[in-house]
């Protein structure tokens, strides 16, 4: 029977499960090999199980590390939203507040927004996870969160900031070298920019009489960002954001009347933050800023 686990202990182990290695998890977290060495063995001795298997090439989780590393990481997200809880004041506005964003809305998009909100709020402290994956909101893994998809999970406050369109563009320098697509049959001879392995291509085109594979690119990388980059770069035609697109004179809209399509934008957070003041404070002002930038886009013809 387990009396007592170390939380720092857990700390240790979760980072040597990050990072591969005892050197690498040691200065993540700040402290020697040895004593991050001291701390895994302390925590098998502990568990009764041995958690890694040591090697020239690092440290490779067994089977029961695998197994207890959720259990690990819902301690680490609840020590993680009781220092957000214990740091807010309500009589001043001041925390921390862990934020949650696609990759491109997170470069593209709330720099500007978050910048604004700090310089009014400036003891306001943000932390800010740039990922396509639904980070899960009820058991804090954030506390906010901006979502291309309606939140449908009880206990979380949802709100719609808006709609997107979603279309095809080429930068001007490609149009020039290539000219611009005129029908579906023009399009598929193009080079296209789009995903390698990520199933939301298949989803966010249904319906709009293109049948997507990953054959269908010539550039394939699920990082959207890299997407954009290359979009930008004039190496073919890709999908982008209509009011981000229409921020750069240079993009090129093609075939917006056969390939566009919405996508909603929506604010969620965890019900029990709706009487923070802070948390109150930053979702209104992320709903003005988004709801500022969709209106930054024409709507297709």
């Amino acid at each position: 029977m387990i009396d007592h686990l170390d939380w720092e202990h857990l700390r240790t182990f979760l980072a040597v499960l990050r990072e591969g290695g005892l050197s690498q998890a040691a200065r993540d977290r700040g402290l020697s090999q040895p004593t991050a060495g001291r701390h895994i063995d302390a925590l098998e001795e502990a568990l009764g199980a041995s958690l890694f298997t040591r090697s020239r090439n690092g440290m490779t989780p067994t089977t029961e590390a695998l197994r207890l590393a959720p259990h690990a990481e819902a301690m680490a997200n609840a020590a993680s939203a009781l220092r957000r809880a214990a740091s807010s004041d309500e009589a001043e506005v001041r925390g921390t507040i862990r934020l949650t964003a696609s990759d491109i809305v997170v470069q593209e998009v709330l720099p500007a927004i978050l910048t604004a909100f700090t310089e009014e709020h400036p003891d306001v402290e943000l932390e800010v996870v740039s990922s396509n994956a639904e980070l899960n909101l009820l058991t804090r893994e954030a506390d906010i969160a901006v979502r291309m998809i309606r939140p449908e999970q009880q206990a979380i406050i949802a709100r719609k900031v808006g709609v997107s369109r979603i279309g095809l563009y080429a930068h001007r320098r490609y149009v020039e070298l290539h000219g611009l697509p005129r029908t579906l049959a023009d399009l598929q001879a193009r080079k296209i920019i789009g995903y390698d392995r990520n199933p939301m291509a298949l989803r966010m085109t249904e319906g709009i009489g293109l049948k997507v594979t990953a054959d269908l690119f010539a550039f394939r990388c699920d990082s959207e960002p890299a997407q954009l980059a290359m979009l930008r770069a004039g190496y073919g035609i890709g999908g982008m954001q209509a009011p981000l697109a229409e921020q750069d004179p240079d993009m090129v809209p093609v075939l917006p009347e056969m390939l566009s399509f919405d996508m909603e934008m929506w604010l969620a957070m965890h019900e029990r933050l709706r009487n923070s003041l802070v948390m109150r404070l930053l979702v209104n002002h992320l709903a003005s800023g988004l709801s500022d930038y969709l209106k930054g886009q024409t709507r297709a013809a």
